[in-house]
């Protein structure tokens, strides 16, 4: 059964009602997210590169796992990549954002 674009309590109805014919009478099916897709962070960060998603994630959060602000980054906004509904978009947020499993957070230079 494919998982891929359902929520959790989406694919736990989908299961149970498959189970349903001719398997179960009254199954009850609980799913939980093995592992996200990584967050990937460039740009004036420590370390750049792939980190582990963390469900409630923010931008700094990813930042500070990637070895933190190097001394010439923008500290107030970054540029998040995200791929929603098979485009990818770009977006200036700052820094407390919320970032999703395989977002791509893009430390900028800052000027002054």
């Amino acid at each position: 059964m494919a998982a891929r674009g359902q929520t959790l309590p989406a694919l736990e109805g989908a299961i149970a009602a498959r189970l349903k014919q001719g398997y179960l009478r009254d199954p009850d099916v609980t799913t939980e997210i093995d592992r996200y897709r990584p967050v990937f962070v460039m740009g004036e960060a420590g370390r750049s590169g792939q980190y582990s998603y963390v469900p409630g994630m923010t931008a700094q959060n990813a930042v500070t796992i990637a070895g933190g602000f190097t001394p010439r980054a923008n500290h107030r906004d970054i540029d998040v990549t995200r791929k929603i509904n098979g485009r990818v978009i770009t977006g200036r947020t700052p820094t407390s954002a919320p970032v999703l499993a395989g977002d791509i957070v893009v430390v900028r230079e800052r000027f002054f």
